[in-house]
């Protein structure tokens, strides 16, 4: 017994002075080739490509088997022809860009956004399209306005711009989403929104009930209008409205402005409307889903893909091996452990 266990000691001390040696590696390369560097990648996928791989795997799968064979060389020569004669005019073809943004209450995406906005007005033409699918419920009034305020960009450049909608653009969603040429969402796409909404806890009478004094002190008359601990004035709450009025009155503004046949005050109300509604009340363009219209896109245009991805490192990459190793190595070592015949007495 003695010797299992010192075996098992030599083998953690192992396993520990082999992880050692590969973190400071991994350290000493990382230092080597600098942190600075640009840790983002820039993806591009064409969607032709993509649509076309998959309609040819499926013609060969639903083919008789003695079919498949002559199918295959078909394509083949399909793509001879085209690498021959085709790029010229694929070139020629106009583009549509697709960029995705999906949104948090904080619209944390919206870093990557500019970056992929920024890198579309330096690549692309005049007469290229940007899609982008949005999904977003909203979230802070000043995270969305700055989203919407990308989006805008494109417009400013001299890009036509699509929106799709496909589950929900609301509020600040819909904020950043009504700037698009064009404003497309799916039959039960929940649209809209267009308030305001603010909630502040107040435990005040809570505190006064346990004999707990709680003092806010500001320099400005209204640095403070409602607080969770303090007494809340009716003054102060009556400038808390009027602030909530004020952005709203922003919003309907922002709105108004880019999409001047809407009757905004009779969409202003915070309701939502879902995607056949919403068309009624102009809301949006058209109905449809964004899959359809990257489909209908694809017959006149080339469509691509565009994403930045945070670039992992290969400190990052070895990490996780590491940790996998580690876990993996443990669960061996118990194995070990219950199968010994300590275990089994």
């Amino acid at each position: 017994m003695n010797d299992w266990l010192a075996d098992f000691g030599m083998f953690l001390a192992q396993l520990v002075s082999l992880v050692v040696i590969i973190v400071l590696a991994v350290a000493l390369v990382a230092r080597l080739r600098g942190e600075a560097s640009d840790r983002t990648r820039l993806r591009l996928d064409e969607l032709n490509d993509t649509r076309d791989y998959r309609r040819r795997r499926l013609t060969v799968a639903a083919s008789e088997p003695g079919a498949r064979k002559r199918l295959v060389k078909g394509f083949r020569r399909e793509d001879k022809a085209r690498n021959k004669t085709g790029r010229k005019g694929e070139a020629e073809r106009a583009i549509a860009w697709v960029i995705d943004f999906h949104g948090d209450i904080r619209a944390s995406a919206t870093g990557r956004l500019a970056q992929e906005v920024s890198a579309l007005i330096d690549a692309a033409d005049k007469g290229d399209e940007v899609i982008v699918r949005l999904e977003s419920a909203g979230g802070l009034v000043h995270a969305y306005g700055l989203a919407a305020a990308e989006l805008d960009r494109l417009r400013e450049a001299g890009l036509t711009t699509t929106v799709c909608v496909d589950k929900v653009a609301a509020s600040g969603g819909y904020l950043m989403a009504c700037g698009a040429d064009q404003l497309r969402a799916a039959p039960l796409a929940v649209v809209g929104s267009i308030g305001v909404v603010a909630q502040v806890p107040n435990v005040h009478r809570l505190l006064k009930r346990h004999d707990i004094d709680v003092e806010v002190l500001t320099a400005g008359r209204y640095k403070r209008t409602l607080t969770v601990f303090g007494e809340n004035s009716e003054e102060g709450r009556e400038k808390f409205v009027d602030e909530l009025e004020s952005v709203h009155d922003l919003f309907k503004r922002h709105v108004a402005e880019r999409r001047p046949a809407l009757d905004i005050e009779a969409v202003a109300t915070g309701e939502t409307w879902y995607g056949r509604e919403a068309l009624e009340q102009g809301l949006v363009d058209a109905l449809g889903t964004s899959e359809a219209y990257l489909m209908e896109r694809m017959q006149t245009a080339r469509v691509i893909r565009l994403r930045l991805e945070q670039r992992r490192h290969l400190a990052d990459r070895v990490g996780a091996a590491v940790s996998v190793g580690v876990e993996r190595a443990l669960e061996k070592g118990l194995e070990v452990l219950e199968q010994s015949p300590l275990r089994r007495r």
